[in-house]
């Protein structure tokens, strides 16, 4: 029980920091715990370490389109970057329609160039 815990609270970082660099032109609020709870819920069996890629729902999409990614990304902490797969952020970030910016961080995660995006 507490490791599928602890599995949930990294997925769910993950994705708040994929939605923080997706949104790297908007304000960061002051709180984005409510974007990570979200993130966590909609989208954490998307971006685990195990398993391959695959195409979020709907409401995963949902809710990156309305996180603030900064926010999310500065939030993100090695132990969560343990337990996400950062390539399957970025991937379902893209899919959603909100890509993180080549170059950018999150995390301590480098966003690879576009050509390496897929």
């Amino acid at each position: 029980m507490a490791m599928y815990f602890n599995t949930n609270i990294f997925l769910l970082a993950f994705f708040a920091i994929t939605v923080i660099l997706s949104s790297s032109n908007n304000v960061v609020g002051q709180d984005c715990q409510g974007d990570v709870q979200g993130l966590m819920s909609q989208c954490s069996s998307y971006v685990k370490k195990d398993g391959p890629k695959i195409k979020p729902s709907p409401q995963c999409c949902d809710v990156i389109k309305k996180a603030d990614i900064p926010c999310v990304c500065k939030r993100l902490t090695a132990e969560i970057e343990k337990a996400i797969n950062m390539d399957k952020v970025v991937f379902v970030a893209k899919t959603c329609g909100k890509p993180l910016v080549p170059g950018s961080k999150c995390g301590a995660f480098n966003v690879p160039p576009a050509a390496y995006i897929g």
